[in-house]
């Protein structure tokens, strides 16, 4: 028996299915070790001896460690199958060490997309663990936890900041620079001319394109109500031209452009995009069989496989025609990318999104469709359009208007939604030069230009890629974490910093500005790469790096202001010293200012019970309001806890969708895990359930 090990544990039932009975598939879960926090300022590393690290096994861990040394040893090979990045390769070393491997021989598999003929693949070509990887990942590891440990105590000691980082401290200076531009912005007034010209029996509204053949600005409302008055009735047509425009499908999504697009598109936050991605990569059931349906979704490459462009252009051209098929697009490579695998695509053209949608979660099904479409579009001709162009004079003044309508849809023949409204025409009014437009309406707004709008989840990514500011695996994690630290605000995907966030990236910024400098944090991202491709050394940047940032930390403890308490004008009640607002991992508490000699905190009272005119069925006190964790209200007892009666809310019957066939009852419609499903209305003694099959539209 062979043991093959994965990350994630929605992984083994395909795999397991793939490789056969010979084959046991377990999961790590993850990583198994980290840094410990012991030794010189509880880093887990040894500063003075070449950055030595030490590892311990995570305290969640050591069941599934003991579970896996156990498995190891009762197989007669073990295979690493972990996830195809830096993580996951530095995931494999250490369960190589942990289990007893050699490192340097042990089996590791690497494979993109979790099919038969990918894991069949992937068997047959096992390499070695990639040395220069793992000594990449160990360097950034390092980096985060020196970084983290030093100035996150620092920022707490000195400002009540709970954490800053390599990563996270850069971003929220990207949004809080942004904020200060936005909360900085002095709008300006300026004026639009409205026009409306009659073609026939249609009225066209005009662009006002300038004086003179200049364009001008128009400031006031003096100088729009001179233009206005200036403008005869009837506008003269001065050219009409005709030309074809042809719009080019988009690339196949990157971690960062599926995390756009679902943001703009489904409105998703980037931790839900990365979260949905991760099941549709790991499998899906489809009845017959569990596969991966789309590539693994950690990547900054456009690239598609060869192997993928030949199926998706016979799939083009057999449900299309060959019409539609087009060019294989020049990869695009950013700057910073590191195209260690291909684009986000589809395992399978014929898998269509209408025929797995049954086996998809409404969320699941719109981000596949969405990956799906876009892969496909990607290899298809460019959608044509016919443009009308139409100028116009009136006295000193030129307008014009446009009318398109689609020769020939192209790839949009794959994204179109059928209820998306059209505004195309199959031809244009009959119109040429010399004509005369009667005007049939003359008007002016006053308008003040906007602020840059504040930046959302989509916004920030696209800026963390095009700077270099993290990697695809962090662009998700970093935006929670600096929701979580409480550093931005996050209404509806929309971003800005809190007052907190903007002192911290100010302190940070005054002290530590290469820290929080986009620049330097790409740099760094870089010199990473290079240990990865072998042309950098780990101690090297190690070294450097801690030189000079120590002396700054050292330099701030110093001098950097302390944020003191605001006080609340009370005096402890135990010692005399002065009350303050403190900050705590569970928010603001009021406590003694002379801790921690004296440990005072004051606690809030109570708040009255709101009584109804009601008494309890039970035990006869009277019932009162209340609020779950949640803050959903509700009515219970008074006595509690000595009495648990809590007063049944008033639920609508649910409706009975047909008979159940095991014990006769109803079944009725209810909201899983995965979706919605029938189940048995006299469930616990009847456990009776059934998938909800959607038909498939026609």
């Amino acid at each position: 028996m062979k043991l093959v090990i994965v990350e994630s544990p929605a992984k083994c039932t395909t795999i397991k299915k793939y490789l056969g009975e010979d084959y046991r598939v377990e999961a790590s879960l993850g990583h198994v070790r980290d840094l410990a926090t012991r030794g010189k300022g509880g880093l887990g590393v040894d500063v003075d001896n070449g950055f030595a690290p030490t590892y311990i096994i995570n305290k969640d861990k050591e069941a599934v460690v003991y579970k896996l040394r156990n498995a190891a040893r009762e197989a007669d090979e073990v295979i690493l199958a972990t996830d195809p990045d830096r993580e996951g390769e530095a995931i494999a070393w250490h369960l190589a060490v942990v289990l007893g491997l050699n490192p340097q021989t042990a089996k590791r598999l690497e494979f993109h997309e979790i099919t038969r003929d990918s894991i069949t693949e992937a068997m047959k070509h096992p390499r070695t663990i990639d040395g220069n990887l793992v000594a990449s990942q160990e360097t950034r590891r390092i980096l985060d936890r020196i970084i983290g440990f030093k100035l996150s105590t620092l920022m707490y000691k000195k400002i009540h900041s709970r954490s800053a980082g390599r990563v996270q401290s850069a971003t929220l200076k990207l949004i809080a620079d942004h904020d200060k531009e936005v909360d900085e912005f002095i709008p300006k007034e300026y004026w639009n001319i409205l026009l409306n010209a009659k073609v026939g029996k249609k009225d066209f509204a005009l662009t006002f394109l300038g004086e003179d053949g200049k364009a001008i600005e128009v400031n006031n409302e003096e100088q729009a109500r001179a233009i206005i008055n200036s403008i005869p009735d009837d506008l003269k047509v001065v050219s009409v031209n005709k030309e074809y425009r042809f719009k080019e499908s988009k690339e196949p999504f990157t971690t960062s452009t599926m995390q756009q697009e679902a943001f703009s598109r489904l409105k998703f936050k980037t931790d839900k995009t990365q979260k949905e991605a991760q099941k549709l990569y790991e499998g899906i059931n489809l009845g017959n069989e569990h596969v991966g349906l789309i590539t693994y979704m950690r990547t900054d490459s456009t690239r598609l496989s060869s192997t993928y462009v030949a199926r998706a252009q016979a799939y083009i051209i057999e449900t299309f025609g060959k019409e539609y098929l087009g060019k294989v697009k020049k990869e695009h490579k950013a700057e910073l990318a590191q195209d260690a695998h291909e684009a986000i695509r589809p395992t399978s053209n014929h898998r269509t999104p209408e025929s797995v949608r049954p086996y998809l979660s409404n969320d699941q099904y719109r981000l596949y469709k969405l990956i799906y479409n876009r892969a496909l579009a990607s290899l298809m001709k460019p959608k044509k359009e016919e443009v009308l162009v139409v100028v116009l004079q009136g006295g000193r003044y030129t307008f014009k208007f446009e009318l398109t309508h689609t020769v020939f849809k192209g790839y949009e023949i794959v994204l179109h939604d059928p209820d998306e409204p059209k505004d195309y025409s199959d031809s244009f009014p009959s119109i040429k030069e010399g004509d005369s437009l009667p005007v049939s309406k003359k008007d002016c707004e006053q308008k003040f230009t906007q602020a840059p709008a504040r930046y959302s989840e989509a916004k920030l990514v696209k800026l963390m890629e095009e700077v270099g500011i993290g990697r695809p695996s962090t662009y998700a994690s970093t935006i929670k974490i600096l929701r979580d630290r409480k550093y931005v605000d996050d209404v509806g995907g929309i971003l800005t910093t809190t007052d907190q966030g903007k002192k911290t990236s100010y302190v940070l910024n005054k002290y530590f500005p290469e820290i929080v400098d986009a620049k330097y944090t790409a740099q760094m991202e870089s010199k990473l790469d290079n240990i990865q491709e072998g042309n950098s050394s780990r101690l090297d940047i190690l070294t450097n790096f801690y030189t000079s940032f120590n002396d700054q930390v050292v330099r701030a403890t110093h001098i950097m202001y302390v944020d003191e308490d605001e006080p609340t004008g009370e005096l402890c009640p135990v010692c005399g010293s002065p009350l303050v607002i403190k900050n705590g991992v569970n928010g603001q508490f009021v406590g003694c200012s002379n801790y921690p000699n004296c440990k005072y905190v004051k606690k809030e009272p109570k708040k009255e019970l709101e009584y109804i005119d009601e008494l309890c069925p039970v035990c006869g006190k009277p019932l009162v309001k209340r609020k779950d964790k949640k803050g959903k209200e509700f009515i219970a007892c008074s006595g509690y806890p000595t009495c648990h009666y809590v007063k049944p809310t008033e639920q609508k019957p649910a409706e009975i969708v047909k008979t159940c066939p095991q014990c006769g009852g109803g079944l009725i419609r209810k909201r899983g895990k995965y979706g919605y499903f029938l189940a048995c209305n006299n469930y616990p003694k009847c456990t009776y359930m059934e998938k909800i099959i959607r038909k498939k539209r026609k």
